[in-house]
């Protein structure tokens, strides 16, 4: 069943429990740690259980694997709760900083809930990745409903934020301008690869305009902002210390998938809460906790839920991947997030959203989820990560007096079954930081 799937009543709008549980399936280790320490605070029919259990199997399992790395020492309820600091930065974020603009905008409350769920999927540029739109079509939620809560959150400061990519993220920018034109729209819209590449003419015949048109539209283009979302970002990052979501290891024989719940609390429904609603005189005592009990109940389900498509996406990962975790290769076979999910019976979006911001660690080290999702190159073969490898293998071995180039390389990569045009094979250059044949006999030679 679809990790995503709810209740029928739940599929018609955005409500905060499908929010909640879509936010759940998307948090890695750390956040979901915060959130929930958050939660407890909020609701007392949440009661965190003792943790030794965890740190005795935490540290069994270790015994078996030295390299396993939990992240952050398990937090025992004794330890009080974690140091200040990542709940005041939350508050100069650009997420917060567009709730605050939501709050005093009076919304109907699906359209604020939708809203400010949107503004959670930002990345730190300000984008919202098209995915996540086709997610809540997915689930049903109204289009009507979508296009207003983007139309809303489009309209917030920074102007661009909310757009699916950089030609949008400037027109939003340009229509605020009192001297935007449409010729200025259609620029920005249409021809930004010409315009980066000052390739004048093709902009100059489809839109009528001259030379000194085209360069005055380009300076006023270039005083925009193509990341929005930069500017609420520290100006010297903090050290992020990755914790893994998912390990990946040899027991008893047996490869297999364990979740890194070790260091995440871990609740039940509070008897003593439990007693009090059932006994209680006062009317509205047992109204607030039954609120709370749905609540708490709620969100131990969206948890349970989590870690059982976290699991079975693993395991796929594994399933697919064992030669590499087994040190058979350090070649990735093809593999896709649509395939996955077919795999699985999941919905892409649910697949992608399960993946996104996590880690595996295994022997050979920590990844994110996504690093082990390479298509086959033409369709079939070799994945991409393993034609860079070989790629990278063959520019090591050559010879140093006459590089190879890429048409050679392209050649090789062929014999060794990796049929791929000469365009791609400078592009994996590229993307590896490796120059080009020329530079390489020069830099070279320089080093004698």
């Amino acid at each position: 069943m679809n990790s995503l799937s709810l209740m029928p009543e739940l599929r018609q709008q955005p409500t905060p429990q499908l929010l909640q549980s879509m936010r759940i399936l998307q948090m890695n280790a750390q956040d979901l740690t915060d959130y929930l320490q958050q939660a407890a605070q909020e609701n007392p029919l949440l009661e965190q259980e003792d943790s030794s259990a965890l740190r005795g199997s935490y540290e069994t399992l270790r015994q078996k694997a030295s390299w396993l790395d939990g992240g952050p020492s398990l937090r025992r309820p004794e330890d009080g709760p974690p140091e200040r600091g990542a709940a005041d930065r939350e508050t100069e974020s650009l997420t917060a900083f567009l709730w605050d603009q939501l709050e005093r905008k009076r919304l109907p409350k699906p359209l604020l809930a939708l809203t400010k769920y949107l503004a959670e999927l930002l990345d730190d540029d300000g984008y919202l990745a098209p995915e996540d739109l086709t997610s809540l079509r997915e689930l049903s939620i109204p289009e009507t409903l979508i296009r207003q809560a983007l139309e809303t959150l489009r309209s917030l400061d920074p102007a661009g934020v909310g757009a699916e990519n950089l030609s949008q993220c400037l027109c939003l920018q340009l229509r605020r301008l009192e001297t935007c034109s449409p010729a200025l729209l259609e620029i920005a819209g249409r021809f930004l690869p010409e315009l980066g590449r000052k390739h004048y003419g093709p902009i100059s015949r489809a839109l009528g305009l001259s030379l000194q048109e085209i360069q005055e539209a380009e300076a006023v283009i270039a005083s925009l902002s193509p990341h929005p979302g930069r500017a609420f970002q520290a100006a010297e990052a903090p050290t992020v210390y990755v914790r893994p979501d998912v390990f990946v290891l040899e027991l008893d024989g047996d490869w297999t998938v364990v979740l890194n719940e070790y260091g995440l609390p871990r609740f039940s429904l509070s008897n003593y809460y439990l007693r009090l609603l059932e006994t209680s005189d006062e009317r509205e005592t047992r109204t607030y906790l039954r609120q709370k009990l749905q609540q708490a109940s709620w969100l131990l389900h969206c948890l349970e839920r989590r870690g059982s498509t976290l699991r079975r996406c693993a395991g796929a990962i594994l399933e697919t991947q064992r030669p590499f975790f087994q040190g058979q290769t350090t070649e990735l076979a093809p593999m896709s997030l649509t395939g996955l999910s077919a795999q699985l019976g999941l919905h892409p979006s649910t697949v992608s959203r399960a993946m996104r911001d996590k880690f595996l660690q295994c022997r050979q080290g920590t990844y994110p989820l996504r690093y082990f999702f390479n298509r086959a190159v033409g369709g079939q073969g070799a994945s991409r990560q393993g034609l860079k490898q070989r790629l990278l293998l063959l520019v090591r071995q050559e010879d140093p007096r006459h590089p190879l180039s890429d048409q050679r390389l392209c050649e090789l990569l062929a014999e060794d079954g990796g049929r791929i045009a000469r365009r791609t094979v400078a592009k994996y250059r590229m993307e590896l930081g490796i120059p080009s044949s020329g530079v390489r006999k020069c830099k070279r030679a320089a080093g004698r």
